[in-house]
């Protein structure tokens, strides 16, 4: 009889290997050297469900308030009841919020204030494979390869650190040699990180 409920872990191992296999090659660019790997523009946050905000409305302190975004993306505010917070920057949720508050407030002017990161789905930084702690984490400006090593717990002792592989949307796969940066304090091989970035650690092959 065959046993389905190994399919997903072991498509995730051969996934792992033909990463680990591609990485090698040396066809495959470094993170270090591709420029196009690096932006020197720092993405708008955009909000996420489970963000914490804080609307401020001047001069109507009964309006001001600190609201979750709903995971549905949506947040009740006073007089305003659903409105769609994720997917937006804060700037433009508080012209929206603005818009919706002329009805009841003379010239109302809004703040959206971030009290808690978390970020939509699509943005946050994906970590699989040989990390201690391998999970999606929230994006943070100027994040850089050693601050998501951190947040994970670093390798495990199988992990093939120099042959991990940074996947960026629309831009393709660079290695990254991660055992160089933890193991041996090589501060060039630390590379900036991106919204939506996926990083992939190998296991060793021996």
């Amino acid at each position: 009889m065959f046993n389905f409920g190994l399919k997903r872990p072991l498509a995730i191992a051969a996934g792992l290997m033909f990463v680990g296999m591609l990485s090698s090659c040396s066809g495959m660019p470094d993170a270090t050297s591709a420029k196009n790997a690096i932006s020197d523009t720092s993405p708008d946050y955009i909000i996420g469900p489970r963000d914490s905000l804080q609307i401020f409305v001047w001069r109507n302190p009964e309006l001001t308030t600190s609201v979750t975004v709903r995971p549905d993306g949506k947040v009740t505010v006073p007089l305003i009841d659903d409105l769609q917070a994720a997917g937006k920057t804060p700037t433009l949720l508080a012209r929206e919020i603005e818009k919706q508050l002329e009805e009841y407030v003379q010239s109302p002017v809004v703040s959206v204030i971030m009290n808690n990161f978390v970020g939509p789905y699509d943005q946050q930084i994906r970590v699989i494979g040989e990390a201690t702690n391998p999970q999606a984490i929230p994006y943070n400006e100027h994040m850089t390869a050693l601050d998501v090593m951190i947040a994970v717990g670093g390798l495990t002792e199988f992990a093939a650190g120099n042959r991990a592989v940074l996947v960026r949307q629309g831009q393709g796969s660079f290695r990254v040699r991660l055992d160089d940066l933890i193991k041996d304090g090589d501060v060039g091989a630390n590379v900036p990180v991106m919204p939506g970035d996926v990083l992939i650690v190998p296991q060793s092959w021996f």
